[in-house]
């Protein structure tokens, strides 16, 4: 069983999870603390999001303890590698700490195929507040999906690029698991509702490592653009093979999962022609994604990893459950939190999130249109 003691000075005998909170606070002095459990990935082909995750999580929490922590209790974070590729260590793990009462909540920001395994084990016993973007139609008991789904981010993209780029032909691209499935489903009905048609469709497993004869397949039927969804380093090498062979001259690539991140990591020669749709770019010109970004900075100096809209969705999952159990909301209101993006919550199919296109600037995002 993990030691609570572990926790407290960031250890647990050679597992992945590790404590962070903010102590010495004369406020908090013979308090118990409320532990939120934060599974993010630090490993695998979506560990590229792992330091922009911790970082801005580190934010939230310096926030929130800040101003009397959740319920006048100090908030401790324990951090659990959540890549698809060790979920069972974090299943395990988490287990363990709601067996000993060492954890109170979970926060995660990981694939669905995880957040599935979760709902399974931890069968609505704590509140789960899942944050990144995802498939839509999540039922589970005291889990809270708080981001994007297809019906919100693809729909009025797909008409956008449809009635200003004049793209008809798609090819539609993603790892081989329930988020990208689901999503092209949907795409599908969009695209032939905007007067296109899918030429090209496939469905690739987790390590991809050489895409060549990948993107040769889809050069090879000859689209307009590719509806890329593909995890966080896999994007990277399709992205980088993709312009390497130049098809970013003719084909436009478009995602609801490509982030700043994975920019940074392409390089500029190979972004050209690539547009997102997602409610938050680190490039945002309102007033508060403004602050967020001055706050941010702020906190981690020069050593802050690249914003983005995944590690945003951490600091704005923590505030979420911070909000979800203040007990200050009229009965029926929606949930509303600290958010850089803005958005409210009545259910996990009732949500305003802002909705922006934006096109690949060499390694940040200019948005382009405001969607919804």
């Amino acid at each position: 069983m993990i030691e609570r003691s572990a926790l407290r000075h960031g250890v647990n005998g050679g597992g992945h999870a590790f404590g962070f909170g903010r102590r010495g606070s004369l406020f908090f002095a013979g308090r118990p603390r409320t532990r939120i459990a934060v599974l993010i990935p630090m490993s695998g082909s979506a560990g590229i999001w792992g330091p922009s995750c911790i970082s801005c999580a580190e934010l939230a929490l310096h926030e929130i303890n800040r101003t009397r922590g959740i319920g006048d209790r100090e908030v401790e974070l324990v951090y659990l590698d959540a890549d698809d590729s060790v979920v069972e260590t974090a299943v395990e793990q988490l287990n363990e700490l709601i067996d000993d009462g060492g954890v109170d909540a979970v926060v995660g920001m990981h694939v669905s195929s995880v957040r599935q395994r979760l709902n399974a084990v931890l069968g609505g016993r704590i509140p789960y507040v899942y944050t990144p973007l995802y498939e839509g139609n999540e039922q589970a008991p005291a889990c809270f999906t708080i981001g994007e789904t297809p019906r919100e981010q693809l729909a009025p993209a797909i008409r956008h690029l449809a009635a200003s780029l004049g793209v008809r032909r798609w090819a539609l691209v993603g790892n081989d698991y329930v988020w990208p499935r689901a999503s092209h489903r949907y795409a599908r009905h969009c695209i032939a509702a905007s007067d296109g048609q899918v030429v090209f469709e496939t469905y690739v497993p987790f390590g991809l490592e050489e895409p060549v004869e990948l993107v040769e397949q889809i050069a090879a039927s000859r689209p307009d653009i590719v509806l890329l969804s593909l995890i966080g380093q896999e994007a990277v090498e399709f992205n980088r093979v993709f312009g390497a062979m130049g098809l970013d001259r003719s084909i436009v690539r478009f995602s609801t999962a490509i982030e700043e991140n994975v920019l940074l990591a392409t390089g500029a020669d190979h972004t050209r022609r690539l547009y997102a749709a997602s409610s938050y770019f680190a490039g945002l010109r309102t007033e508060a994604n403004l602050s967020f970004v001055e706050r941010y900075r702020s906190l981690h100096r020069e050593h802050a990893p690249v914003l983005n809209a995944l590690g945003q969705s951490i600091y704005e999952g923590l505030h979420f459950y911070a909000a979800l159990v203040d007990g200050k909301r009229p009965r029926g209101a929606p949930v509303t939190w600290r958010s850089a993006r803005g958005g409210a919550f009545l259910s996990n199919e009732r949500k305003e999130n802002p909705i922006y296109l934006a096109r690949a600037d060499g390694h940040l995002f200019s948005v382009v249109a405001r969607l919804a």
